[in-house]
Protein backbone atom coordinates (compact mmCIF):
# COMPACT_ATOMS: atom_id res chain seq x y z
CA UNK A 1 0.00 0.00 0.00
CA UNK A 2 3.26 2.36 0.69
CA UNK A 3 4.48 1.82 -2.37
CA UNK A 4 1.56 2.24 -4.25
CA UNK A 5 0.93 5.70 -2.94
CA UNK A 6 4.22 7.06 -3.04
CA UNK A 7 4.87 9.94 -5.00
CA UNK A 8 6.90 8.87 -8.35
CA UNK A 9 4.50 5.60 -8.19
CA UNK A 10 1.45 8.16 -8.42
CA UNK A 11 2.97 9.58 -11.26
CA UNK A 12 3.95 6.64 -13.56
CA UNK A 13 0.30 5.19 -12.23
CA UNK A 14 -1.65 7.56 -13.94
CA UNK A 15 0.37 8.35 -17.00
CA UNK A 16 -0.19 4.48 -18.02
CA UNK A 17 -3.63 4.31 -16.47
CA UNK A 18 -4.74 6.32 -20.12
CA UNK A 19 -2.30 4.70 -22.41
CA UNK A 20 -4.11 6.00 -25.31
CA UNK A 21 -4.80 9.40 -24.14
CA UNK A 22 -1.57 9.29 -23.02
CA UNK A 23 0.48 8.07 -26.57
CA UNK A 24 -2.12 10.52 -28.30
CA UNK A 25 -0.81 13.32 -25.81
CA UNK A 26 2.83 12.47 -26.69
CA UNK A 27 2.46 12.54 -30.36
CA UNK A 28 0.95 15.74 -29.99
CA UNK A 29 3.83 17.24 -28.20
CA UNK A 30 5.90 15.47 -30.45
CA UNK A 31 4.51 16.89 -33.82
CA UNK A 32 5.14 20.39 -32.23
CA UNK A 33 8.64 19.37 -31.00
CA UNK A 34 9.14 17.71 -34.34
CA UNK A 35 7.96 21.07 -36.44
CA UNK A 36 10.29 23.27 -34.07
CA UNK A 37 13.38 21.21 -34.76
CA UNK A 38 12.77 21.19 -38.09
CA UNK A 39 12.19 24.20 -39.04
CA UNK A 40 14.32 25.78 -36.60
CA UNK A 41 17.13 23.63 -37.97
CA UNK A 42 16.71 24.58 -41.71
CA UNK A 43 16.47 28.06 -41.10
CA UNK A 44 19.55 28.26 -39.17
CA UNK A 45 21.28 25.68 -42.12
CA UNK A 46 20.44 28.95 -44.69
CA UNK A 47 21.86 30.79 -41.97
CA UNK A 48 24.81 29.09 -42.54
CA UNK A 49 24.59 29.31 -46.17
CA UNK A 50 25.04 33.27 -46.21
CA UNK A 51 28.01 33.18 -43.73
CA UNK A 52 29.79 30.16 -46.52
CA UNK A 53 29.44 33.26 -48.92
CA UNK A 54 31.21 35.80 -46.86
CA UNK A 55 33.84 33.19 -45.36
CA UNK A 56 34.83 31.86 -49.22
CA UNK A 57 35.07 35.54 -50.41
CA UNK A 58 37.03 36.41 -47.55
CA UNK A 59 34.66 39.61 -46.79
CA UNK A 60 35.50 40.49 -43.25
CA UNK A 61 32.55 43.63 -42.99
CA UNK A 62 29.60 44.36 -44.72
CA UNK A 63 28.75 48.68 -45.36
CA UNK A 64 25.31 49.39 -44.99
CA UNK A 65 23.63 52.18 -44.58
CA UNK A 66 22.47 52.32 -40.50
CA UNK A 67 18.96 53.44 -41.36
CA UNK A 68 16.10 51.07 -42.36
CA UNK A 69 14.08 54.01 -44.25
CA UNK A 70 16.76 54.24 -46.40
CA UNK A 71 18.62 50.96 -47.23
CA UNK A 72 21.00 52.10 -50.16
CA UNK A 73 24.25 54.62 -50.19
CA UNK A 74 26.34 56.25 -52.96
CA UNK A 75 28.96 53.92 -54.73
CA UNK A 76 31.07 56.86 -54.18
CA UNK A 77 31.87 56.00 -50.39
CA UNK A 78 33.50 52.67 -52.12
CA UNK A 79 36.45 55.44 -52.85
CA UNK A 80 36.55 56.49 -49.54
CA UNK A 81 36.51 53.42 -47.94
CA UNK A 82 39.12 52.22 -50.00
CA UNK A 83 41.47 54.56 -49.27
CA UNK A 84 41.56 53.62 -45.35
CA UNK A 85 44.75 52.28 -44.14
CA UNK A 86 42.88 48.80 -42.85
CA UNK A 87 41.15 48.52 -45.86
CA UNK A 88 42.70 45.91 -48.77
CA UNK A 89 39.54 45.67 -50.68
CA UNK A 90 36.25 47.39 -51.16
CA UNK A 91 33.30 45.85 -53.61
CA UNK A 92 29.95 47.53 -53.80
CA UNK A 93 27.43 44.98 -53.78
CA UNK A 94 23.51 44.94 -54.91
CA UNK A 95 21.53 41.50 -54.55
CA UNK A 96 17.70 40.77 -55.14
CA UNK A 97 15.03 38.20 -55.69
CA UNK A 98 13.84 38.19 -59.12
CA UNK A 99 11.55 36.40 -61.24
CA UNK A 100 13.53 34.66 -64.28
CA UNK A 101 10.56 32.29 -65.39
CA UNK A 102 7.00 32.04 -64.19
CA UNK A 103 8.14 29.06 -62.37
CA UNK A 104 11.71 30.20 -61.17
CA UNK A 105 13.05 32.82 -59.59
CA UNK A 106 16.87 33.74 -58.05
CA UNK A 107 19.17 35.64 -56.41
CA UNK A 108 21.00 38.00 -58.50
CA UNK A 109 23.79 39.50 -57.75
CA UNK A 110 25.30 42.75 -58.99
CA UNK A 111 29.56 42.82 -58.85
CA UNK A 112 31.80 44.98 -60.48
CA UNK A 113 33.87 42.94 -63.30
CA UNK A 114 37.18 43.06 -60.62
CA UNK A 115 35.13 42.06 -57.48
CA UNK A 116 37.29 40.10 -54.85
CA UNK A 117 34.13 38.02 -54.33
CA UNK A 118 35.20 35.92 -57.17
CA UNK A 119 37.35 34.41 -55.25
CA UNK A 120 34.55 32.38 -53.57
CA UNK A 121 33.51 31.36 -57.41
CA UNK A 122 35.06 28.55 -59.73
CA UNK A 123 34.05 29.29 -63.16
CA UNK A 124 33.22 25.94 -64.91
CA UNK A 125 32.76 26.95 -67.97
CA UNK A 126 32.69 29.89 -70.41
CA UNK A 127 34.72 33.13 -68.42
CA UNK A 128 33.82 36.46 -66.28
CA UNK A 129 31.42 39.12 -67.55
CA UNK A 130 32.41 42.33 -68.46
CA UNK A 131 31.26 45.95 -67.10
CA UNK A 132 28.61 47.51 -68.97
CA UNK A 133 27.85 44.85 -71.17
CA UNK A 134 24.30 42.52 -70.75
CA UNK A 135 26.13 39.54 -69.43
CA UNK A 136 25.34 36.86 -66.61
CA UNK A 137 26.68 34.50 -65.05
CA UNK A 138 24.72 31.31 -64.08
CA UNK A 139 25.36 29.21 -61.09
CA UNK A 140 25.82 25.39 -62.14
CA UNK A 141 23.08 24.57 -60.43
CA UNK A 142 20.65 27.29 -61.73
CA UNK A 143 22.28 26.57 -65.16
CA UNK A 144 21.23 23.10 -64.77
CA UNK A 145 17.58 23.98 -63.72
CA UNK A 146 16.75 26.49 -66.55
CA UNK A 147 19.02 24.30 -68.88
CA UNK A 148 21.00 27.03 -70.14
CA UNK A 149 24.89 27.09 -71.21
CA UNK A 150 26.97 29.73 -72.39
CA UNK A 151 26.01 31.87 -75.24
CA UNK A 152 22.26 31.32 -74.53
CA UNK A 153 19.98 34.28 -74.24
CA UNK A 154 18.53 34.59 -70.48
CA UNK A 155 15.78 37.30 -70.25
CA UNK A 156 15.62 39.22 -66.87
CA UNK A 157 13.03 42.20 -66.28
CA UNK A 158 12.65 42.09 -69.77
CA UNK A 159 16.00 42.67 -70.70
CA UNK A 160 18.17 40.17 -72.84
CA UNK A 161 21.18 39.05 -71.25
CA UNK A 162 23.77 36.76 -72.87
CA UNK A 163 25.31 34.09 -70.66
CA UNK A 164 28.85 34.26 -70.63
CA UNK A 165 30.12 31.49 -68.29
CA UNK A 166 28.67 28.93 -65.80
CA UNK A 167 30.33 28.42 -61.93
CA UNK A 168 30.12 26.69 -58.87
CA UNK A 169 29.68 28.51 -55.78
CA UNK A 170 30.88 27.86 -52.17
CA UNK A 171 27.67 28.39 -51.00
CA UNK A 172 24.36 26.62 -52.29
CA UNK A 173 22.68 30.24 -52.37
CA UNK A 174 25.48 31.00 -55.01
CA UNK A 175 25.35 28.08 -56.87
CA UNK A 176 21.53 28.47 -57.59
CA UNK A 177 22.05 32.42 -58.36
CA UNK A 178 22.87 34.91 -61.38
CA UNK A 179 25.51 37.51 -60.72
CA UNK A 180 25.40 40.40 -63.62
CA UNK A 181 27.50 43.57 -63.84
CA UNK A 182 27.06 46.00 -61.09
CA UNK A 183 25.73 48.64 -63.56
CA UNK A 184 23.63 46.15 -65.07
CA UNK A 185 21.51 45.38 -62.10
CA UNK A 186 21.57 48.83 -60.90
CA UNK A 187 19.52 50.01 -64.36
CA UNK A 188 17.39 46.70 -63.72
CA UNK A 189 16.52 48.09 -60.11
CA UNK A 190 16.19 51.95 -60.80
CA UNK A 191 19.51 52.89 -58.32
CA UNK A 192 21.93 54.27 -60.69
CA UNK A 193 24.67 55.35 -58.95
CA UNK A 194 23.82 53.41 -55.54
CA UNK A 195 24.69 50.09 -53.97
CA UNK A 196 22.85 48.28 -50.45
CA UNK A 197 26.25 46.98 -49.59
CA UNK A 198 29.93 47.54 -49.70
CA UNK A 199 32.57 44.01 -48.80
CA UNK A 200 35.08 44.70 -47.08
CA UNK A 201 38.73 42.85 -47.03
CA UNK A 202 41.06 43.77 -44.48
CA UNK A 203 44.65 44.18 -44.44
CA UNK A 204 46.40 41.09 -42.20
CA UNK A 205 45.74 41.56 -38.29
CA UNK A 206 48.94 43.60 -37.22
CA UNK A 207 51.38 42.13 -35.18
CA UNK A 208 50.11 42.16 -31.55
CA UNK A 209 46.46 42.86 -32.05
CA UNK A 210 44.14 39.90 -31.58
CA UNK A 211 41.50 39.81 -34.48
CA UNK A 212 38.58 41.35 -32.63
CA UNK A 213 40.29 44.11 -31.83
CA UNK A 214 41.53 44.81 -35.36
CA UNK A 215 37.67 44.38 -36.67
CA UNK A 216 36.60 46.93 -34.53
CA UNK A 217 39.33 49.82 -34.85
CA UNK A 218 38.31 49.07 -38.72
CA UNK A 219 35.01 49.38 -37.78
CA UNK A 220 35.11 52.63 -36.05
CA UNK A 221 37.55 53.79 -38.88
CA UNK A 222 34.79 53.20 -41.32
CA UNK A 223 32.13 54.52 -39.18
CA UNK A 224 34.00 57.81 -38.67
CA UNK A 225 34.64 58.48 -42.59
CA UNK A 226 30.95 57.61 -43.64
CA UNK A 227 28.62 59.16 -40.50
CA UNK A 228 25.46 57.06 -40.65
CA UNK A 229 26.77 53.71 -41.97
CA UNK A 230 26.98 51.24 -40.46
CA UNK A 231 30.32 48.58 -40.40
CA UNK A 232 28.83 44.96 -39.68
CA UNK A 233 30.93 41.64 -39.16
CA UNK A 234 30.65 39.37 -41.67
CA UNK A 235 29.08 37.03 -39.43
CA UNK A 236 26.63 39.04 -37.85
CA UNK A 237 25.84 40.57 -41.20
CA UNK A 238 25.20 36.32 -42.53
CA UNK A 239 22.19 36.80 -39.76
CA UNK A 240 21.02 40.09 -40.15
CA UNK A 241 19.66 40.09 -43.49
CA UNK A 242 16.25 39.88 -44.75
CA UNK A 243 16.38 36.61 -46.37
CA UNK A 244 17.15 35.05 -42.41
CA UNK A 245 15.16 36.89 -40.95
CA UNK A 246 12.56 35.79 -42.39
CA UNK A 247 13.50 32.23 -42.69
CA UNK A 248 13.72 32.68 -38.87
CA UNK A 249 10.87 34.47 -38.30
CA UNK A 250 8.55 31.89 -40.34
CA UNK A 251 10.03 28.76 -38.45
CA UNK A 252 9.73 30.45 -34.98
CA UNK A 253 6.07 31.71 -36.01
CA UNK A 254 5.05 28.29 -37.41
CA UNK A 255 6.69 25.95 -34.66
CA UNK A 256 4.99 28.52 -32.21
CA UNK A 257 1.51 27.22 -33.32
CA UNK A 258 2.20 24.19 -33.05
CA UNK A 259 3.63 24.52 -29.76
CA UNK A 260 0.58 26.57 -28.39
CA UNK A 261 -1.82 22.81 -29.97
CA UNK A 262 0.72 21.15 -28.23
CA UNK A 263 0.52 22.98 -24.46
CA UNK A 264 -3.41 22.57 -25.30
CA UNK A 265 -3.29 18.86 -25.48
CA UNK A 266 -1.45 18.67 -22.37
CA UNK A 267 -3.34 20.84 -20.61
CA UNK A 268 -6.60 18.65 -21.88
CA UNK A 269 -4.82 15.61 -20.76
CA UNK A 270 -4.10 17.05 -17.23
CA UNK A 271 -7.55 18.43 -16.50
CA UNK A 272 -9.44 15.24 -17.39
CA UNK A 273 -6.52 13.17 -14.97
CA UNK A 274 -7.40 15.64 -12.28
CA UNK A 275 -11.45 15.70 -13.02
CA UNK A 276 -11.36 11.30 -13.04
CA UNK A 277 -9.06 10.87 -9.73
CA UNK A 278 -10.80 13.54 -7.45
CA UNK A 279 -11.79 11.00 -4.96
CA UNK A 280 -7.99 9.69 -5.29
CA UNK A 281 -6.34 12.76 -4.51
CA UNK A 282 -9.05 13.01 -1.84
CA UNK A 283 -7.72 10.20 -0.40
CA UNK A 284 -3.94 11.76 -0.88
CA UNK A 285 -5.03 14.42 0.83
CA UNK A 286 -6.33 12.56 3.73
CA UNK A 287 -3.14 10.97 4.02
CA UNK A 288 -1.43 13.93 4.91
CA UNK A 289 -0.21 14.83 1.72
CA UNK A 290 -0.37 18.89 1.35
CA UNK A 291 -1.17 20.73 -1.53
CA UNK A 292 1.47 21.95 -2.80
CA UNK A 293 2.50 18.14 -2.96
CA UNK A 294 -0.14 17.39 -4.77
CA UNK A 295 0.34 19.90 -7.20
CA UNK A 296 3.91 18.68 -7.59
CA UNK A 297 2.49 15.44 -8.31
CA UNK A 298 0.71 16.80 -11.16
CA UNK A 299 3.23 19.26 -12.67
CA UNK A 300 5.62 16.11 -12.82
CA UNK A 301 3.42 14.37 -14.87
CA UNK A 302 2.92 17.25 -17.30
CA UNK A 303 6.45 17.68 -17.46
CA UNK A 304 7.29 13.75 -18.31
CA UNK A 305 4.48 13.80 -21.00
CA UNK A 306 6.47 17.65 -22.32
CA UNK A 307 9.81 15.33 -21.51
CA UNK A 308 8.91 12.47 -23.71
CA UNK A 309 7.01 14.12 -26.57
CA UNK A 310 10.27 16.42 -26.65
CA UNK A 311 12.51 13.63 -27.13
CA UNK A 312 10.29 11.84 -29.46
CA UNK A 313 10.10 15.29 -31.78
CA UNK A 314 13.70 15.54 -31.27
CA UNK A 315 13.83 12.28 -33.55
CA UNK A 316 10.96 13.05 -35.79
CA UNK A 317 12.66 16.70 -36.83
CA UNK A 318 16.16 15.13 -36.96
CA UNK A 319 14.54 12.56 -39.43
CA UNK A 320 12.82 15.24 -41.55
CA UNK A 321 16.07 17.25 -41.54
CA UNK A 322 17.62 13.84 -43.22
CA UNK A 323 14.76 13.72 -45.95
CA UNK A 324 15.47 17.39 -46.98
CA UNK A 325 18.92 16.93 -46.54
CA UNK A 326 18.47 14.04 -50.01
CA UNK A 327 16.19 16.02 -51.77
CA UNK A 328 17.57 17.60 -55.12
CA UNK A 329 15.83 21.14 -54.05
CA UNK A 330 17.40 21.65 -50.35
CA UNK A 331 19.77 19.13 -50.25
CA UNK A 332 22.80 21.90 -50.53
CA UNK A 333 21.34 24.12 -47.90
CA UNK A 334 20.35 21.43 -45.10
CA UNK A 335 22.73 19.96 -42.98
CA UNK A 336 21.54 16.23 -41.24
CA UNK A 337 23.22 17.08 -38.25
CA UNK A 338 21.36 18.55 -34.79
CA UNK A 339 24.05 21.12 -32.99
CA UNK A 340 23.90 21.29 -29.55
CA UNK A 341 22.14 24.74 -28.97
CA UNK A 342 19.34 23.47 -31.13
CA UNK A 343 18.72 20.28 -28.97
CA UNK A 344 18.92 22.30 -25.57
CA UNK A 345 16.31 24.55 -26.76
CA UNK A 346 14.23 21.80 -27.95
CA UNK A 347 14.36 19.84 -24.83
CA UNK A 348 13.82 23.35 -22.53
CA UNK A 349 10.61 24.39 -24.62
CA UNK A 350 9.39 21.18 -24.35
CA UNK A 351 9.52 21.12 -20.48
CA UNK A 352 8.86 24.34 -20.29
CA UNK A 353 5.28 23.57 -22.20
CA UNK A 354 4.39 20.88 -19.44
CA UNK A 355 4.78 23.12 -16.62
CA UNK A 356 2.66 25.36 -18.06
CA UNK A 357 -0.09 22.93 -19.88
CA UNK A 358 -0.03 21.35 -15.93
CA UNK A 359 -0.11 25.07 -13.94
CA UNK A 360 -3.90 25.16 -14.03
CA UNK A 361 -4.77 21.59 -13.46
CA UNK A 362 -2.23 21.18 -10.63
CA UNK A 363 -3.53 24.71 -9.31
CA UNK A 364 -7.36 23.21 -9.12
CA UNK A 365 -5.94 19.97 -7.92
CA UNK A 366 -4.30 21.50 -4.82
CA UNK A 367 -7.15 23.70 -4.07
CA UNK A 368 -9.78 20.49 -3.22
CA UNK A 369 -10.67 19.81 0.33
CA UNK A 370 -9.95 16.13 1.37
CA UNK A 371 -13.91 16.14 2.31
CA UNK A 372 -15.35 17.52 -0.47
CA UNK A 373 -12.54 15.52 -2.74
CA UNK A 374 -14.25 12.49 -0.78
CA UNK A 375 -17.79 13.18 -1.75
CA UNK A 376 -17.25 12.74 -5.57
CA UNK A 377 -19.02 10.60 -6.97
Amino acid sequence: MAKSLSFTGFVWKNLQRRRLRTLLTLAGIATAVGAFVGLVGFSTAFEQQWLNIYSSSGTDLAVIRGTFLNTSMDESAVAKIKDLPDVAQASPTIFNLMDLTPEVNALVYGWKADAFQFRSLRILKGRRFQDGKAEVLLGDLLAQDLKKAPGDTLEIQGKAFTICGVYHGASTLEAAAVVMPLDQLQELSSLQGKVSTIDVRLRPVPHGETPEEYIEQAQAEIEAALPGMQAVPAAERASDNQFVQLAHASAWGTSSLALLIGVFGIANTMAMSVFERTREIGIMRALGWNRWKVLAHIEMEAVILGLGGGLFGIVLGWCALQVLAYLPRTAGLVSGSLHGQLLAEAVGIAVLAGLIAGALPAWRAGKLSPVDALRDD
